[in-house]
C-alpha cells in the first residue's frame, strides 16, 4: 500500500502566490493545483487525496472525482475539509505512512495526535516544486537509453538475459563446434535437400546354376 498524502486544497491555494499573480479564478486555481499535484504524485509514489471544503456550500452529498490520476474530494454541506481529513487519518492502518498538507493550526494538532505527519502548506508547495524539478532532470537523463529495451529492464532480468547470451556464445565456441556447423551448412545449402549417393551399384553375382545354363 502506498503512503497516503492528504491535501487541504483551499488552505494550500491560500498560501500559494501564483493565483494572485496571475489573477486566477478559484476554479482555475483549483484546476492548476490539482494538475501540479498529479505531476508531483507521479514522482513521489504517494496516493494523493486533495480535499476541497464544501462546508458553506449547498452541496448535500460529498463528491469524489479522479482528476489527472489524483482523487479529488468535495465535502458536503456542514462537512469541513478538516473533518474529512481527520476521519481519513483515523481510518488509516497504524503502519501506513500518512502525511497531511495544511497550515490549519487546529487540524495540525488533531492529525498529529492521530499519528499523521504534518507539513505546512508553504512547505508542501516548496516540496512540490523541488520534487517535480528533480523528477524531470531524471527523466531527461534516461532519454539517452529510452529506445533500448534491454536497458529499461530491471537489473536482475538483465543479468538473466546476459547469462543466457554468454551461455550460447560459450556453446558455439567449443572445439569443433564452429567447423561442424560450417560443414553442415556447405553440405546442405538452404532450401536444398542433401543429395543421396547415386553411384552405380554392383550387379548381383550369378549362381552356379545360371553359369551352367550359359
Amino acid at each position: 500500500m502506498k503512503p497516503l498524502l492528504l491535501v487541504d486544497g483551499y488552505n494550500v491555494i491560500g498560501a500559494w502566490d501564483v493565483p494572485k499573480k496571475e489573477h486566477l479564478s478559484i476554479d482555475e486555481a483549483r484546476e492548476r493545483l490539482v494538475h501540479l499535484i498529479a505531476d508531483y504524485a507521479g514522482y513521489s509514489g504517494e496516493e494523493v487525496i486533495v480535499v476541497f471544503d464544501g462546508h458553506y456550500t449547498d452541496r448535500m452529498v460529498r463528491s469524489h472525482q479522479a482528476m489527472h490520476g489524483v482523487e479529488v474530494v468535495f465535502t458536503k454541506h456542514a462537512e469541513s475539509a478538516d473533518n474529512y481529513i481527520e476521519a481519513q487519518c483515523a481510518a488509516a492502518p497504524k503502519w501506513r505512512q500518512v502525511r497531511v498538507a495544511t497550515s490549519d493550526s487546529i487540524e495540525q494538532t488533531v492529525t498529529m495526535g492521530r499519528g499523521a505527519v504534518r507539513i505546512s502548506s508553504r512547505e508542501f508547495l516548496m516540496e512540490l516544486t523541488q520534487t517535480r524539478s528533480v523528477g524531470r532532470v531524471r527523466m531527461q537523463s534516461e532519454k539517452v537509453s529510452r529506445g533500448d529495451i534491454f536497458s529499461r529492464l530491471p537489473p536482475h532480468q538483465r543479468e538473466i538475459f546476459e547469462r543466457m547470451r554468454r551461455g550460447l556464445d560459450e556453446e558455439d565456441e567449443k572445439p569443433g563446434r564452429a567447423a561442424a556447423k560450417k560443414a553442415a551448412a556447405q553440405a546442405s545449402p538452404k532450401g536444398k535437400p542433401v543429395s543421396k549417393d547415386k553411384s552405380p551399384k554392383a550387379a548381383p553375382a550369378k549362381s552356379p546354376a545360371h553359369r551352367r545354363k550359359g
